[in-house]
C-alpha cells in the first residue's frame, strides 16, 4: 500500500501583504513548509501557522531560502558555503522557537525556490545546508528531488524524496525552470491524474512525453496559486480514493 506526505508552503506573505490561504490550506496537507523570514512570511505569521499546525495535527517543516525577500527567494545567488550554513540554521532556529512556544516544533527543513532547484546539483551549496541541519540537530530530515546532490551531502542525515502534482519535469527527473512556459501546471485533471500516477506508479510524464521514475515519499501542492486549495482538496481526495495512506513522513 502507497503512503505518501502531502506538503504546502505555508506562511508566506509578509506584513499586510497576503499570499495563499494558510488556514484552508492546513486543512489538507499533513505537512506544512512554513517560510522562516527570509524570502517570505515575518514572526507574526510564523507563529499564527505553527499554532494552526499544532491545532490541527499538521507537522511544522522549516522552509528555508536564500535572503531574498524582494525576489520571493526565486532568484540564483552566489553565498559562500559558510555563510549559507549560517543563514539556515539561523532560520530553522528561529521557527523552531516559536513552534515551540505554540507546542510543536520543527520536525524536519526543506529548502525553497532557487535554493531548492540550487542544491538538486551543487554540490557545495548542498553540503552547506546540510550541515546547517547537522550543527541545529542531525535527526531532522531533509526534503529534496530524488537524484538531488543532498542525498550525497547528507553524511547521515535522513532524506526524504519529494514530487510535485503541479510542475512540469526534464526528462532527467528536475523540475522545469519557472522561466519556461508551461513550468506550472494549471488543469486540475492533470494535475489530480499526475498525483496518483506519481503516488501510486512512482512514475510521471516529462515534457518530451517519455517517462520519469521516481520514488518519492513526499508531495507538494503549492499553495500560490490560482484555486490552489480546490486543487489541494483534489488531489488529496483523488489519492484516498486510490488507495494511499495519507500521513506525515516525520
Amino acid at each position: 500500500m502507497a503512503i505518501m506526505d502531502i506538503n504546502a508552503d505555508l506562511g508566506e506573505g509578509f506584513g499586510v501583504w497576503e499570499l495563499g490561504d494558510d488556514l484552508a490550506l492546513l486543512d489538507v496537507v499533513t505537512s506544512a513548509n512554513v517560510a522562516c523570514g527570509f524570502h517570505a512570511g515575518d514572526p507574526l505569521i510564523m507563529r499564527r501557522v505553527c499554532a494552526a499546525s499544532v491545532e490541527r495535527g499538521v507537522t511544522i517543516g522549516a522552509q528555508v531560502s536564500y535572503r531574498d525577500l524582494a525576489g520571493f527567494g526565486r532568484r540564483e545567488m552566489d553565498v559562500a558555503p559558510a555563510e549559507l550554513t549560517a543563514e539556515i540554521l539561523y532560520q530553522i532556529a528561529a521557527l523552531d522557537g516559536i513552534a515551540r512556544a505554540e507546542g510543536g516544533r520543527v520536525a524536519y527543513v526543506k529548502p525553497h525556490g532557487a535554493l531548492y532547484n540550487r542544491v538538486v546539483r551543487d554540490a557545495g551549496q548542498a553540503g552547506a545546508v546540510a550541515d546547517a541541519v547537522r550543527a541545529y540537530d542531525p535527526s531532522l530530515p531533509l526534503l529534496t528531488l530524488p537524484g538531488s546532490a543532498v542525498h550525497d551531502a547528507a553524511h547521515g542525515l535522513t532524506v526524504v524524496a519529494e514530487c510535485f502534482a503541479d510542475r512540469a519535469y526534464t526528462p532527467s527527473g528536475a523540475l522545469v525552470s519557472r522561466r519556461e512556459p508551461g513550468a506550472v501546471i494549471h488543469d486540475p485533471d492533470a494535475v489530480v491524474q499526475r498525483a496518483v500516477r506519481m503516488a501510486v506508479d512512482g512514475t510521471v510524464a516529462a515534457v518530451d512525453g517519455g517517462e520519469v521514475a521516481l520514488k518519492a515519499r513526499s508531495m507538494c501542492v503549492h499553495g500560490d496559486t490560482p484555486g490552489a486549495v480546490e486543487l489541494a482538496r483534489s488531489v488529496r481526495s483523488a489519492l484516498s480514493g486510490a488507495g494511499v495512506t495519507l500521513e506525515s513522513f516525520a
